[in-house]
Parts: C-alpha cells; structure tokens; sequence
C-alpha cells in the first residue's frame, strides 16, 4: 500500500464520500461550459432593427470572441421582427437592449414609449437621396416635381424638401411609399429618386456596377445626427445598470475590433449570424470595410454621444413638425438630454 492508498485508507468511508461529492460537482461544472467556482451566466436579449448586417458587426465580434461571457453575459440576439420594433421590445421590457435610430427614439419619446440611447453605432450620418447617374437629375434642386420612393414615415418628407430648398428649389415633390425594395424601384424607373445608405444600398450598387448620384444629407442642410444607436429603458437603467456597464464593455470591445480588423470582423458576422444570410459575402467584407471607417472619428472613443448631435437634428424635426404625440398633435418641445447617456460606456461611470 503505497502513501497515497494508506492516506486515504486512514480517512475512513466519509471522507471518500467527500471526495465523491466534490468530484461530481467538479464534473457538472465541465459539462455546463463553466469554469469551477464561478457564477451563472446572466442572460440578455438584444433586438435588432433588422436582419444582421454590418451595423451589428461588433456585437458578433464579440460574441465570437467570448467577451460577452468573459462578462458573465449570456446574449440571446433576438431575431428581426417586421410586426414589432426593437424599441417595443425594450420599452416594454421583453428585450435588455436594441438596436434603433435617432427618428424612432425621438418619436418613441413624444408617443410615451422612451428608450435611450446609450451608444453610438455610426459616428456619422452616412445617408443620402441618390438619382440614377443618366436620369438627368443632377442636384437635389432638380428633385422638384419628381417622385421620391420612401418608407412612410413623417420625418422624410421634412428632410427632401428641407434639401431642395437649402440649393435653391421649391421643395415639392410627390412623395409615394414603397411596397418593394427600393433600388428595384429606382433602377425600373417607378420612382426618380430615393433615400439610402452609402454602406450599405451604395455598395450594393457598386457591386451591380450601378452609378448613382448622391446627395448627402448632411451637405444640404440637415445637421449631423448619430445612426444606428444601441438603445436600452429606463426600467433596465434603474434595476441593471452594472449589467448594462459590463454589456457596454463587451460591446465597445466588439467595435473597436472591427476598427481596427474589418476582414477579419466580417468573417465573424458571417459566421455568428449564418452564412444563409449572406448569399454575397464579397458584399459583406466591402460592407464591413466601409462601416469600420465609419465607427468612430480617429482618436475618438467608439460610442460617445454629444449634446450638439442630441439637438441639431432632433430639433430640426420639431420644428417641421415630423415629430407627433400619440393623438396624432406635433410635438413642440423635448428635453433632448434624456434621450441619450454615455454612463454606460467603458470609463464614462
């Protein structure tokens, strides 16, 4: 009988079962994925505004590089839904957090739906009305009198006549909301012009070899705004807000990645969301490419929101009166500064 055996022999039945017991635990902590001596996952929702595209690249680049669960995080991404928005989900608690834009949380505010933004997707508005390069239309005055082929909602027409007018036209245009998709649209001639993304409808262009006019929005008078946000409530604020701090570091890791690394991101977009959703991943990687410039000015945090951005906008669709209570009355005024916090962002606690 050899040291070891007599140790135990002298310990007597007990002790065996001691170690039997600790031995099982051990084995259940293996077989769960978690480390011994740690704690449960906490369990998340984010919802997205849509299907997963390159907005949503640094959030797969996390959860492809376990930050969420070097967190102690376990995120469910819920999947897109057209019969209900994200700021839904969130307001009314089924989601922890989403994916929304600068429009719906303002409108969201005026109906008494609030969300909050708590960070910054895109630094910078990337959006604007494109014409075909051979349709003749060559600046956004030359929209007047021209069909525009929009989503149905009320801040569009206010932002294409606002840009007809700042060089020099009347601003009025038919404005038709589209059943289809709306490059189909533009290239069919249904409609003379549209509102894209250049990240996303401008390299699919690029792709089909299709040449466009662009003008941006932000070069005709319509202030710079922040889109996409991540948006979260006021309930999750209060009751969450260390979750909320560990999310955001996960997450602000995620899209600094992707900064810095747009192939390699894209690849873990492509294979945390499903290759099926990507029938072109060159599109992907182009995509990515261009997002990744866009995060964050240089040397700026990714995230971070400024008061300027919180009110030149929003406050642009006051005045024109896109923006309506729930009885269908435009709003007049809003406090700005609660639609939007950077507490949660890594080092702004």
């Amino acid at each position: 009988m050899n040291t070891r055996t007599r140790l135990v022999a002298g310990l007597g039945i007990p002790v065996l079962v001691i170690l039997v017991v600790v031995g099982a635990f051990f084995w259940q902590q293996h077989a769960s994925g978690a480390p011994a001596g740690s704690q449960p996952l906490k369990k998340m929702t984010l919802a997205l505004d849509w299907t997963p595209n390159t907005n949503h690249s640094g959030i797969y680049a996390a959860l492809q590089q376990g930050w969420y669960k070097d967190q102690g995080i376990d995120l469910k991404v819920l999947p897109y839904s057209s019969s209900v928005s994200p700021d839904t989900l969130v307001s009314q608690g089924k989601a922890d957090v989403g994916i929304s834009s600068t429009e719906s949380i303002v409108a969201d505010a005026a109906t008494g739906q609030p969300v909050v933004s708590i960070a910054a997707i895109l630094q910078h508005n990337t959006s604007a009305l494109v014409t075909l390069a051979d349709s003749g239309i060559k600046r956004p005055r030359d929209l007047d009198g021209k069909t525009y082929g929009g989503f149905g909602a009320p801040y569009e027409g206010a932002v294409v006549s606002a840009m007809i007018q700042k060089d020099g036209g009347q601003g009025k245009f038919r404005n038709v909301t589209l059943d289809v998709d709306a490059m189909e649209a533009l290239k069919s001639h249904k409609i003379d012009f549209v509102w894209i993304f250049e990240g996303v409808e401008g390299i699919q262009a690029k792709h089909e070899g299709l040449k466009l006019n662009y003008f941006y929005i932000t070069d005709f008078g319509i202030p710079d705004y922040y889109t996409p946000n991540l948006i979260t409530g006021s309930k999750q604020m209060k009751s969450e807000p260390d979750l909320l701090r560990k999310f955001m570091t996960a997450t602000a890791k995620g899209y600094e990645y992707a900064r810095q690394h747009p192939k390699e991101t894209a690849q873990m977009l492509i294979d945390g969301a499903g290759k099926e959703n990507f029938p072109d991943t060159s599109f992907v990687m182009d995509s990515q490419t261009f997002n990744s410039a866009h995060y964050a000015d240089a040397g700026r945090q990714w995230g971070v929101q400024d008061d300027a951005a919180w009110q030149g906008y929003p406050g642009f669709m006051l005045n024109a009166g896109a923006i309506q209570d729930a009885s269908g009355k435009p709003i007049k005024s809003m406090d700005f500064k609660q639609l939007y916090t950077n507490e949660f962002l890594p080092g702004k606690s």
